[in-house]
C-alpha cells in the first residue's frame, strides 16, 4: 500500500508541476474570480477499456472525476438490461454520473435496430448518444427517435480516414436542416488531423455541440503521436475560451487512447494540466 500511495503522490505532484510549468503558455493568468469553471471535465470510459468497472471506479475517484461518458466495453455499460442496471446502480452508489454513452454504432438503417440503441441509453438515464457511424441516409430515422425519446445525438468525427465526416464542419453541413437534437461530438485530435481549426469549429458548431473528446497530439498529421494533454500542440486554453464563448453546457471528456494497460500516469497529467489552465483563467476547479 505504501508503494502505491507514494507512486500516486509522485504522479500527482509531477502532473501539477507540468501544469504549473506551462502557465506562461496560458497567456496572462487572470485574478481568481472564485467562480466555478464553466468548462466541466469528464472521462471517456474507453480510456480504461482494458479495465473492468470495478477497477475503473477507484481510478475515477482518485482523480477525482465524477462525470463519465460510458461505452459498452468490458462491463462499463453492458447492453443486456439486467447487467446494464447493475452498472448504473454501481455508478450511482459511487457518486458517478453518466452524462453520455458512446461511441454507439448504428449498424443498420432499420427501425428495430435504431430503437434498440435509444432504449439502451434511456434505461441508463443518459441524455446524449455519441454516434460513431451514422450516414446521411440513416439520419432521418435517427432524428425520428431523437424526437420521440428526447435524447440528443452527437455525431463523432473521425479524422481523414472518415470518408463521410472527417471534421465537425462536414457534420454540420448535413445536419443543419434537422431537429436541434442532432449535433456534434468534436474529437479535437481527429479534427486537427482533418486540417480543421478546432477553435473555429467550436464556434461554427455552437449550439449543436453536445460532447467533446479531448486529447493532445505532438503532430497534427500523425494519429500515432498522441501524448498527455499539455505535452503536445493542442491549443487547450483557446479551446476552453471558445467553449465558454458559445455557452457550451456539456462536458469535455478526456479520451486518453495510449498506454491502455497503464493509463493513469497520462490521465493524471492530462486532468491536472486542464485544471491548471482553468485555474490560470481565473476559475475555481473541482479539484
Amino acid at each position: 500500500m505504501k508503494s502505491t500511495l507514494s507512486r500516486r503522490k509522485l504522479l500527482q505532484s509531477s502532473a501539477l508541476a507540468v501544469a504549473a510549468s506551462a502557465m506562461p503558455s496560458f497567456a496572462q493568468p487572470k485574478p481568481a474570480t472564485g467562480k466555478p469553471s464553466p468548462v466541466r471535465l469528464g472521462m471517456c470510459s474507453y480510456t480504461f477499456r482494458n479495465f473492468t468497472r470495478a477497477q475503473m471506479i477507484p481510478f475515477l475517484k482518485q482523480l477525482p472525476i465524477t462525470e463519465l461518458n460510458a461505452k459498452d466495453t468490458k462491463d462499463h455499460l453492458p447492453t443486456d438490461p439486467q447487467q446494464e442496471q447493475a452498472a448504473v446502480d454501481d455508478y450511482k452508489a459511487n457518486g458517478i454520473h453518466l452524462h453520455a454513452a458512446g461511441a454507439i454504432y448504428f449498424r443498420k438503417n432499420e427501425e428495430a435496430d435504431v430503437r434498440a440503441q435509444f432504449d439502451y441509453v434511456k434505461r441508463a438515464g443518459i441524455s446524449v448518444i455519441v454516434a460513431g457511424d451514422p450516414t446521411p441516409e440513416t439520419l432521418p430515422r435517427i432524428e425520428k427517435f431523437a424526437k420521440e425519446y428526447d435524447i440528443r445525438i452527437a455525431i463523432h468525427n473521425h479524422g481523414p480516414e472518415d470518408k463521410l465526416w472527417p471534421g465537425p464542419l462536414d457534420i454540420l453541413k448535413d445536419i443543419k436542416g434537422l431537429d436541434p437534437r442532432i449535433g456534434c461530438c468534436i474529437d479535437v485530435g481527429h479534427t486537427v488531423r482533418a486540417g480543421t481549426d478546432v477553435v473555429e469549429a467550436i464556434r461554427a458548431v455552437g449550439p449543436r455541440l453536445f460532447n467533446m473528446h479531448m486529447k493532445d497530439l505532438a503532430s497534427f498529421t500523425d494519429k500515432e503521436s498522441q501524448v498527455a494533454v499539455g505535452a503536445g500542440k493542442m491549443p487547450i486554453r483557446a479551446i476552453f475560451e471558445a467553449l465558454i464563448a458559445v455557452g457550451y453546457g456539456g462536458f469535455v471528456d478526456l479520451e486518453y487512447e495510449i498506454r491502455a494497460d497503464d493509463p493513469m500516469p497520462g490521465v493524471i497529467e492530462s486532468i491536472a494540466y486542464m485544471r491548471g489552465v482553468l485555474t490560470g483563467m481565473g476559475f475555481k476547479t473541482e479539484a
